[in-house]
């Protein structure tokens, strides 16, 4: 936790102007007491109406500067707040940018994004109301009870048998409140997973009648968090009632004790000595107050610091990761010779959490400014395979070597630039066409761009929007069919002038007509590495070289002809798929 704290130096001047004005804001609140008891012990004793006049307008201008500081004191503290959440977020960010999809699942999604949106939030009413009560407490507790001991040190002496009650009870709260809060964070992740998940396969639940049911799996988990954060705050807020209450008792006490000492007096030959009684008392009695309320903030503090520690050692965790793809010290350069190139050489790949490897031994060579195709059954390892090219994974053993250079040894700012990569899910940005496609080259010309759209054989619909390439596209592009969101991710890599494409199972939302076109246009008019992963044996039947995989193992490698002679697994997925592709 200190550690984030750290991070309060980059905004040290805004601490410093709130620690600032809540120092001098709560040293006027200690004279004002004085100023009272002088009021009745020097004005109203003695009848001087210009003092009480003078002492009064004193009050009032120590009281409006007061408020005035105490609003600065707001003022930056939010300001604190609201900028060391800001630099929390983006610390965040960046580290989750840095790491690879392996560490992420690690992590998890969902958790990631409670991390960094609830857990800053608990940070963040950390630092402002520390601002605001870790240092006015201290000074509202010492200046009261040093003033109280220096009007009545005997009446004051009661308050420290009152402290270790307090103690006693803040310990036995936070011993049982502790485990619930981390209990209750990870039900929020547990929840934001499960929201995530419901929005995203909304259509499938409407589809097969489930909304009910999973109408009741959310209740179970809703009923499950407000339940728990219900017993959280009921014991949190027993904690500061039952500090104000035993602090107002010996309050009470105290008042009692002095007002039997007023009845003994004569008021009659010491009138004076009795107002200069009841201006001391009434001012003992406020440095009480004050007393209760810096004890009322420690207590509401004991409540905000065990929930930080916990929000700041679970965003730590985040930050403390170590990316398990990470850069090279000293990258190499690619050799000119062998650009476009991508050979896989005995690659074995396993997942963090699996027993068994996904690839086992793989080795071949796509060759530059040729098509080289991936086929094989589900879950034979054809996406894991490509995806080891840009990094996404690393190999568990082997090499991926690009342009004749181990991808582990380059730039993965140099390894992206050289890549045009279209993922098996097509995925689009908020925004526009125009925005989505210079995510493949920010600085592409309209000339370029109209190009991409035409040879992912886009330009007939896009021409057909309002708009154009300026149309809008929501949120996980819903306005678009899936066929078109395919398209416009491949016209986005397309946009960039890449030594390899990668295209994982990018055809699928395609008809055969359009994919038949869309790889014809490819073929005319790129020229670089292409790579192509499919489930569909026509999308590469002219491949110049097929690799054909079954259970994480090539079983076969060569031209169609070729693969139709001398390997069973290819003749048994073309088998099943001509009848129905003849029949289009």
């Amino acid at each position: 936790m200190l550690r984030l704290l750290g991070y309060l130096k980059t905004i040290k001047k805004s601490v410093v102007a709130a620690m600032i004005f809540a120092v001098i804001s709560q040293l006027g609140s200690l004279v004002l007491p004085l100023m009272m008891s002088s009021i009745i012990n020097n004005g109203i004793a003695n009848g001087d109406i210009d003092y009480i006049k003078k002492m009064g307008l004193a009050m009032m201008g120590v009281s409006a500067v007061a408020v005035i500081i105490a609003c600065f004191n707001s003022y930056y503290s939010s300001k604190t707040a609201t900028s060391y959440g800001k630099i929390l977020r983006r610390n965040i960010f960046l580290k989750v940018e840095s790491l690879s999809q392996r560490d992420i699942d690690i992590v998890g999604t969902p958790s990631l994004i409670t991390r960094c949106t609830n857990d800053v939030k608990v940070l963040q009413d950390f630092v402002i109301m520390g601002l605001r009560m870790i240092i006015s407490a201290p000074i509202m507790l010492v200046g009261g009870v040093v003033m109280a001991f220096v009007m009545n040190p005997k009446l004051a002496s009661v308050i420290f048998g009152v402290l270790p009650i307090i103690a006693v009870v803040v310990v036995i709260v936070l011993k049982v409140v502790m485990p619930l809060f981390k209990r209750r964070q990870k039900l929020v992740d547990s929840i934001n997973r499960f929201i995530r998940e419901k929005l995203t396969g909304i259509r499938v639940i409407r589809a097969f009648n489930r909304t009910e049911h999973e109408d009741e799996r959310f209740r179970k988990q809703n009923i499950e968090l407000s339940s728990l954060t219900l017993k959280f705050q009921r014991l949190m807020s027993v904690l500061i009632p039952v500090c104000i209450v035993i602090i107002i008792a010996a309050l009470d006490l105290l008042i009692i004790f002095a007002a039997k000492n007023l009845d003994k007096m004569d008021i009659v030959t010491q009138r004076e000595d009795l107002l200069n009684a009841i201006g001391n008392l009434q001012a003992f009695v406020i440095y009480m107050i004050m007393i209760v309320f810096s004890v009322t903030m420690a207590a509401a503090m004991f409540v905000i610091v065990p929930r930080a520690r916990i929000s700041a050692n679970r965003i730590v965790q985040v930050l403390d990761i170590v990316p398990s793809i990470t850069e090279p010290e000293s990258p190499k350069t690619t050799d000119e010779s062998k650009k476009g190139q991508v050979e896989f050489k005995n690659v074995t790949f396993r997942y963090t959490d699996g027993e068994d490897p996904i690839l086992s031994d793989v080795s071949f060579t796509a060759e530059a400014n040729k098509v080289t195709a991936i086929i094989g059954c589900t879950g034979s390892g054809k996406s894991s395979l490509v995806h080891l090219i840009p990094r996404f994974y690393d190999v568990t053993e082997g090499q991926v070597l690009f342009d004749g250079v181990d991808v582990r040894e380059l730039s993965q700012k140099d390894l992206h630039s050289r890549i045009g990569y279209i993922p098996q899910k097509a995925f689009l940005f908020s925004g526009t066409i125009e925005d989505n496609l210079r995510y493949g080259d920010a600085n592409a010309t309209e000339e370029q761009l109209e190009k991409a759209l035409e040879i992912a054989q886009c330009s007939e619909f896009v021409s057909n929007l309002e708009g154009g390439m300026k149309a809008f596209v929501s949120q996980n592009a819903t306005n678009f069919s899936g066929g078109q969101k395919q398209r416009l991710s491949i016209a986005r890599a397309l946009a960039r002038k890449a030594e390899v494409y990668i295209f994982d199972d990018s055809f699928s939302a395609l008809d055969f007509k359009t994919d038949a076109a869309l790889r014809k246009a490819i073929k005319e008019n790129i020229d670089a590495t292409v790579i192509i992963v499919a489930q569909r044996v026509g999308t590469i039947l002219d491949a110049d070289k097929i690799v054909v995989l079954e259970g994480g193992k090539i079983v076969g490698m060569g031209k169609h002809a070729e693969l139709m002679k001398s390997c069973d697994v290819y003749k048994e997925i073309y088998s099943s798929q001509i009848t129905e592709e003849d029949a289009q």
